[in-house]
């Protein structure tokens, strides 16, 4: 009897988790986004799974839809909960960063909405209005069912999007940047650590441009955003200085789809810096050295937009 029962079981758990590992990157980033923490993200994956093993499939129209919604309903549980934690963190919190793969680089919608700066951007939605902005705006999901996900009316969801885009619009970095001119400001960057040169670098440097660290009270970095090219260009002087004088070292690598710097001390990544960049310029430094957050660069993640 045992075995009867078994047998007609487990085709069933198998479909479960193949349809599940097929929509795994997916999921991944849409609780990301929302997010902004790979650990939290990962965490949202396993309560999906959980809730999602004891779903009947047959019941289950659009697979997809069904998943993204288990999702979206545990990650905006976990944001509120993250807000707290947020309230109480040592110093100014960044974005975690995730090393990753070429592919996500050539999704310029994908990689332009997990980008440093667009992720900071996200941090000033509320959280339903972050979910609403991310399902609509990257995954292109349609009202009815980010409504279903948020538990709102698909006209309360249209206000909520258009409210979001504006918001963002007025926020987020002014035209597309390519990845040369990042490459091009980070280049700069690394020669200055080289040559001790800071001029080079302080020519693309905005007037406005800002500088945040993110130590999470475990390793050193400044507490508050330094603001002006003046301010930033004595603070990279001093950094850039003691980077040399250590012999630590500078290497490019692609973050939330963009070009970056990892700085190793010993081998190990001490430093990951991101930049935003606004019409050629440099206009945010964005440093992350809590050694939590760096976890997901030792390889990489792989982001989605699409599943199934």
């Amino acid at each position: 009897m045992k075995s009867e029962h078994a047998h007609t079981h487990a085709p069933a758990e198998d479909t479960a988790t193949e349809v599940f590992v097929a929509h795994r990157n997916l999921l991944f980033t849409v609780a990301y986004e929302m997010l902004g923490s790979a650990a939290d993200a990962e965490d949202v994956l396993q309560e999906t799974w959980l809730k999602w093993a004891g779903v009947d499939l047959d019941a289950v129209r659009d697979r997809r839809a069904y998943l993204v919604r288990i999702t979206t309903r545990q990650a905006l549980s976990r944001l509120r909960t993250l807000g707290r934690r947020k309230e109480s963190y040592v110093g100014e919190w960044l974005p975690e960063p995730l090393l990753t793969a070429p592919d996500v680089a050539e999704d310029v919608e994908l990689a332009d909405s997990v980008s440093m700066a667009m992720m900071l951007v996200l941090e000033t939605l509320a959280p339903t209005e972050r979910a609403v902005f991310v399902l609509r705006e990257v995954f292109d999901l349609g009202y009815d069912e980010i409504a279903e996900a948020v538990g709102k009316s698909a006209a309360a969801v249209r206000q909520i999007a258009h409210r979001a885009r504006e918001h963002v619009a007025a926020r987020r970095p002014r035209g597309s940047v390519s990845p040369a001119e990042t490459r091009h400001a980070l280049d700069a960057f690394q020669r200055a650590t080289e040559t001790g040169d800071l001029q080079g670098l302080l020519d693309i440097l905005a007037p406005d441009v800002v500088f945040v660290g993110d130590g999470g009270g475990v390793k050193q970095a400044i507490l508050r955003p330094v603001v002006g090219a003046e301010k930033v260009g004595r603070l990279l002087a001093a950094g850039l200085g003691r980077i040399a004088a250590e012999g630590w070292s500078l290497g490019p690598a692609l973050v939330n789809g963009h070009p970056a710097l990892t700085l190793r001390v010993d081998g190990g990544i001490d430093t990951v810096v991101a930049v935003r960049m606004d019409e050629g310029r440099i206009t945010g430094f964005y440093a992350v050295r809590n050694p939590e957050k760096l976890t997901h660069m030792q390889r990489e993640t792989r982001l989605s937009r699409a599943g199934g």
